[in-house]
């Protein structure tokens, strides 16, 4: 599967390709430290299913957003 190529979205995604497929977003989320959706985006698969697979993979979530700002002491 290209890295890029959209998958058909409404198709189930079983067996030897789910596990494939698993693989390939833990690498994306953990080791690329690419975002959930930005793995949406380059495949085309809704932001549930992909949290959906990275969670069956074991996947460690990372916490929402940037850099926590505080509010200045008045």
């Amino acid at each position: 599967m290209s890295r890029n190529q959209p998958l058909e979205s409404r198709r189930r995604i079983v067996g030897p390709e789910r596990a494939a497929l698993t693989k390939d977003f833990l690498r994306r989320y953990q080791q690329d430290k690419h975002s959930i959706r930005q793995i949406v985006r380059d495949t085309g698969r809704s932001y549930g299913f992909v949290h959906r697979i990275l969670a069956e993979g074991g996947a460690t979530m990372r916490t929402r957003g940037g850099p926590h700002r505080r509010r200045a002491a008045q």
